[in-house]
C-alpha cells in the first residue's frame, strides 16, 4: 500500500500545484509562531523548534501504530495521503517560472529578476546579478525546492513512515521559516544530515534519467565527496546529466549566442523534465521493491 498511497498523494499534489493551491508553508508559519518569543541570548537555540516539529510527527506515528495494533491499519491510509499532500508541493513555482521565461525571452532581465526574486534564498535576493548568475541561482532554488518537497519526503516516508516524513519536512520548514533567524543555520545543518543519503540517491538517479555519459564524466566524484552540500551535489549531477549546456549559461552564450533569448525557458524546462523523469525512476524502483517483497 505504500506505493498506492504515495502515488495518490503525488498525483493530487501535482494537480494542486498546477492550480497554485494548498501551501504547507502557511501552516508551518502559523505553527512556528509559538517560537516567536525567546529569552535574550537564546535566539540561536533549536530545542523549541525541534519540539514543535516532533509533536505532529509523534502524533501521526502514534495514530498509525494504534490503528495497526487494533487491526484498522487500512483506515490510516487516507490520513497518510492527506498528510503527504500537505507536506509535498511547490505551489506558485510554475507561474513564477513561466513569467521568468517570458521576461527572459523579451530580454527584460530586470523583470525576470522581479518574477523570481522571492523564490531565491534570502542571501541572493538583494543585489542585482548578471543573467548567468541569476539563472543559476534560480535553477539551484528550483532543484532544491523539488528535492526537499518531493524526493526528501518520499524517501523518508518509505524508510521511516509518515512520522519520520513529517519530522524531516519540518526540519526544512524550520530552516526557512523559524522566527528566530539566528537558529536557522543550525536547522539547515540538520537538514544536510537528513538529506545526505536521499540527495546522493537523487544525484545517482539523474544519471539514469538523463545523459549517462555526461553524468559519468562529472558527477561520480561529487557524489562520493562528503564535504559538498546538497545543492552542490545536485547541481553538479544535473549539469552532467543535461545536454546542450542547460546549466552552463556562460558557455551556452558563447556557443549559441543567436539562441540566447530562448535559453532561460529551455534550461528550466530541461531541469523540470529531468526531475520528473527522476521521480518516475523512483516510483518504478518503489514498485519493484513492493513486488520483490522488500517493503
Amino acid at each position: 500500500m505504500i506505493l498506492v498511497v504515495f502515488l495518490i498523494a503525488y498525483l493530487v499534489r501535482r494537480r494542486l500545484d498546477s492550480l497554485n493551491a494548498v501551501s504547507s508553508d502557511a501552516l508551518w508559519r502559523r505553527w512556528f509562531r509559538r517560537g516567536s518569543k525567546v529569552k535574550a541570548g537564546s535566539e540561536s537555540g533549536i530545542s523549541a523548534g525541534l519540539v514543535l516539529v516532533a509533536l505532529p510527527a509523534i502524533l501521526a506515528a502514534a495514530c498509525v501504530y494504534i490503528l495497526s495494533m487494533y487491526g484498522w491499519r487500512i483506515t490510516a491510509y487516507p490520513l497518510e495521503i492527506f498528510v503527504l499532500v500537505l507536506m509535498m508541493g511547490m505551489p506558485g513555482w510554475r507561474q513564477s517560472v513561466e513569467s521568468y521565461a517570458d521576461a527572459w525571452q523579451r530580454g527584460d532581465m530586470q523583470a525576470a529578476w522581479h518574477h523570481i526574486q522571492k523564490r531565491l534564498p534570502a542571501a541572493e535576493r538583494g543585489a542585482a546579478a548578471s543573467p548567468e548568475v541569476m539563472h543559476l541561482s534560480l535553477s539551484r532554488a528550483l532543484m532544491m525546492a523539488a528535492f526537499q518537497r518531493f524526493f526528501l519526503v518520499a524517501f523518508w516516508y518509505v524508510v521511516g513512515g509518515i512520522g519520520v516524513a513529517i519530522f524531516v519536512r519540518g526540519l526544512v520548514a524550520l530552516s526557512e521559516q523559524w522566527p528566530q533567524a539566528a537558529a536557522r543555520p543550525r536547522y539547515l545543518k540538520a537538514c544536510e544530515w537528513v538529506s545526505w543519503i536521499p540527495a546522493r540517491l537523487l544525484a545517482l538517479t539523474f544519471g539514469i534519467a538523463g545523459d549517462l555519459s555526461g553524468w559519468l564524466a562529472e558527477a561520480r566524484q561529487a557524489i562520493a565527496e562528503t564535504t559538498k552540500n546538497t545543492s552542490e551535489v545536485l547541481m553538479i549531477a544535473a549539469n552532467g546529466s543535461l545536454t546542450g549546456y542547460a546549466l552552463d549559461p556562460a558557455r551556452f552564450s558563447r556557443v549559441h549566442l543567436d539562441e540566447w533569448a530562448g535559453f532561460g525557458g529551455r534550461s528550466l524546462n530541461a531541469v523540470r523534465d529531468l526531475l520528473n523523469r527522476s521521480m518516475l525512476v523512483w516510483i518504478c524502483a518503489l514498485a519493484l521493491m513492493v513486488i520483490a517483497g522488500v517493503i
